[in-house]
């Protein structure tokens, strides 16, 4: 072969693998573009009271994003807190999760309090929208328990002094010894110090209730240092309930982002670098592809019927369904809907907060009202019994989670008094019917002549279908209508009850005198 040959063949090689080295890497660069451009991410909700049908949801989805290779999970919140349990489920998910969790308060006019602010302390990522709020996390424990919960807000705490800062302790033990020039405690500095039994001695549901705040403190001081947040604001929200807006929470650094919409998150999030479960990541939402996952059917029902006001609708239509079973026995339809109703109203309650002082309250009215139907007494117990259950069900919840509303306590009131007043009216009218059986009960009846003797005066009548011997003054034939005037053994008197009639038609009250005397 040739020497230019084989310079020629060497040069076609050379360029021909340039342009394999060219096209691998613009191929490599477009496949690591197309990587950066479809990034996936969900969209979760919390709306609501945090419970344990919306804590499964949340850790379900989370964990299921965790196995689907998902690269963001956006939590939108709106709630006015929930239960303790509950909660600290949803922030063992969001603290194990491998993939980022950005929690968002949203839309504009929501809040995340009580639970929902130890939510967004424990996110990778924690932003509001404008015009929302977020704090007032001071747990106290519940009179009823209502689900056990130790978070559900319900009585604010007696003034006390928040407990000192670490850094308030060190400055002061700085200065007493600065002022005594010496780091050694005297015997008679010791002596000066307050003893245990100097203290008044806490109740139990005082110290109980310490405990409670104290371990509220620490749980989410240590969700604020593991994410980088303001602690020390998280205690007060703690220990005086305080509150703040969202441009606040942005200045205190109790939140990382403000953004107006999701859109707007999505391009201030993009590029932070987090600390998962699986170590630092980073965020990339530019041209993410969200797919927001509804809670089940199922999960959305029993999400329902935990609202404050739905519960108690529950409560009484169950109430009233199986008052109305005992008052008519055998009814059926009124004690099934009644006892269906019941059972979704005790599930709500052994979620929501309650206080079972005015649970006991609704308990007497219903018994009272009951007690109308078999001891009368012209309305006085059953209008009692009404007025104790509205008020029950008005302080039944506490105001954080959501108390029931006036117009809804008056609409139950008022078919509860439809009830009543028609129950008084058919005991009205059962008593002035008179005797139904005897010969009280047939007087007065109206009958019909079957056959007639005028020359004897009496012959056979038949009252209420029976064949009664009757005896009368006037004369009377065959199917004329008469009316029973005294009963004598087995014989009836009657009389006509046509003249009588006509009579009562054009004059009632000579009508009455006449019968006066005829009796």
């Amino acid at each position: 072969m040739k020497t230019t040959d084989v310079r020629r063949s060497f040069y076609f090689l050379l360029i021909g693998l340039g342009a394999a080295m060219l096209f691998s890497g613009a191929f490599a660069k477009i496949l690591a573009q197309g990587d950066q451009i479809n990034p996936t991410g969900v969209i979760l909700t919390l709306d609501g009271v945090v419970e344990p049908t919306v804590a499964g949801y949340l850790d379900r989805e989370i964990k299921l994003a965790n196995e689907t290779g998902a690269d963001l999970i956006i939590m939108e919140i709106d709630t006015p807190g929930g239960l303790v349990t509950s909660m600290k489920d949803i922030i063992k998910s969001i603290l194990a999760s491998d993939v980022p969790v950005v929690t968002y308060v949203s839309p504009q006019g929501a809040q995340s309090a009580s639970a929902g602010l130890y939510i967004m302390y424990s996110a990778h990522v924690s932003a509001m929208a404008p015009a929302t709020n977020t704090g007032a996390a001071t747990p106290v424990s519940m009179g009823g328990d209502g689900g056990g919960g130790d978070d559900e807000p319900l009585f604010p705490l007696p003034d006390e002094e928040p407990a000192a800062t670490d850094e308030e302790s060190s400055d002061e033990t700085s200065d007493a010894d600065a002022a005594s020039g010496d780091l050694v405690e005297t015997d008679e500095e010791v002596a000066d110090e307050p003893k245990i039994s100097d203290f008044p001695a806490d109740s139990s549901e005082d110290a109980m209730r310490r405990k409670v705040i104290n371990d509220s403190v620490a749980y989410i001081r240590s969700l604020a240092e593991e994410r980088g947040r303001n602690a020390d604001w998280a205690e007060r929200a703690v220990r005086e309930a305080v509150s703040v807006t969202a441009n606040k929470a942005l200045e205190l650094n109790v939140v990382d982002l403000l953004a107006d919409d999701l859109d707007d998150l999505l391009v201030k999030i993009d590029g932070r670098v987090v600390e998962t479960a699986a170590g630092e990541v980073t965020i990339r939402s530019q041209g993410m592809q969200l797919t927001k996952v509804a809670p089940k059917s199922w999960e959305i029902l029993l999400a329902i019927i935990t609202d404050p006001t739905i519960a108690t609708i529950l409560l009484s239509i169950g109430t009233l369904g199986i008052t109305a079973e005992i008052w008519n026995p055998g009814s059926i339809f009124p004690g099934t809907v009644g006892l269906v109703c019941l059972s979704l109203a005790f599930y709500s309650f052994s979620i929501l907060p309650y206080n079972g002082l005015f649970l006991a309250l609704m308990g007497i009215g219903v018994l009272l009202v009951i007690l109308e139907a078999y001891t009368p007494t012209f309305g006085i117990a059953g209008l009692f019994g009404l007025a104790l259950f509205g008020t029950g069900l008005y302080f039944l919840f506490p105001e954080e989670v959501g108390r029931v509303s006036p117009a809804t306590i008056i609409s139950i009131l008022a078919v509860g008094g439809v009830l009543l007043g028609a129950i008084l009216v058919a005991l009205v009218r059962s008593r002035g019917h008179g005797p139904l059986i005897g010969a009280e009960a047939i007087r007065r009846r109206e009958g019909k002549v079957d056959e007639w003797d005028n020359q004897k005066g009496e012959g056979m009548v038949i009252v209420d279908g029976e064949r009664w011997r009757a005896r009368s003054k006037q004369p009377l034939s065959p199917g004329d209508r008469v009316r029973v005037v005294e009963v004598d053994g087995l014989v009836l008197d009657v009389k006509s009850a046509q003249a009588d009639s006509a009579l009562s038609r054009l004059m009632p009250g000579r009508n009455k005198d006449a019968e006066a005397k005829q009796t």
